[in-house]
């Protein structure tokens, strides 16, 4: 069994649940075709509001199905083909998703999961998480982009610990370094995502999506263009026509239902 990204839809929020049993869901290479699907189809779907990504039985992700290896990695095109097609396509359909994006982190976050993690808007984890990418103990550096990646999310020094030392933190020390959004005891984390998740998709969605536009568009400024620049093409725009939303009806809604002391009908 290579493993699924299972995608269910309820009322305006989406879940995505990496699902690997017996391998604490690492990522086969469908899988990561299986992913970038799923959010290509997240970002097209106008009734969709947020999405929450999660592990199935306790895990998030602990990294890559190494039981493949052997059958790519020995070879430079199809060790290419894997990195900048497989792997990169899909983190780039998560980046590119202008829809609120929501990590449930409980038990191992290694690798491909801290790779998946730095993709998400909002990063919830149980006490017991763990993170880390020990890919050094196997022989291998991370690939440009993905390295561009979470040294951007995690900070220059723990993507440096993560990748040299092979260290790996807690959920606690992650929080800390200003990874995580928060860390619950572990039978709250559910729940909390939940709650969060429903209060996400209760808000303006078009200004959710101006929003992750936004901030695409300033961090390509700031040196990321080798992880930014396919995703900045397609929403230039809302820094050449930052106001353009002002005739729209949601705007008037917001504006209008708070004047009138009423809740707005997004």
């Amino acid at each position: 069994m290579s493993g699924s990204i299972d995608f269910e839809q309820i009322a305006a929020v989406g879940w995505v649940t990496i699902s690997h049993p017996g391998k604490f869901n690492a990522m086969s290479r469908a899988m990561w075709r299986a992913l970038r699907s799923v959010f290509e189809a997240a970002q097209a779907s106008p009734g969709l509001r947020c999405v929450v990504v999660r592990g199935r039985d306790g895990h998030f992700c602990a990294g890559g199905d190494i039981s493949e290896y052997t059958a790519f990695r020995f070879e430079e095109a199809s060790l290419r083909t894997f990195h900048e097609d497989e792997v990169w396509g899909a983190l780039q359909a998560m980046l590119a998703c202008d829809v609120p994006i929501i990590a449930q982190i409980e038990g191992h976050c290694m690798g491909a999961g801290v790779e998946i993690a730095s993709c998400c808007d909002i990063r919830v984890a149980s006490q017991s998480a763990r993170f880390g990418a020990p890919i050094a103990r196997l022989g291998f550096p991370m690939a440009p982009r993905e390295a561009a990646l979470v040294t951007r999310e995690l900070g220059a020094m723990t993507a440096r610990q993560m990748l040299l030392e092979a260290a790996v933190f807690t959920a606690s020390e992650m929080a800390t370094r200003g990874f995580l959004s928060r860390v619950l005891v572990d039978d709250r984390v559910g729940q909390d995502v939940h709650d969060t998740a429903t209060r996400v998709a209760s808000l303006a969605p078009q200004a959710a999506r101006l929003n992750k536009q936004t901030l695409r568009a300033l961090n390509a400024g700031d040196g990321n263009d080798l992880l930014l620049s396919s995703a900045i093409n397609s929403v230039a725009d809302v820094l050449r026509a930052p106001y353009a939303y002002a005739s729209t009806d949601e705007h008037r809604e917001g504006v209008m239902a708070f004047i009138d002391k009423r809740q707005p009908r997004f």
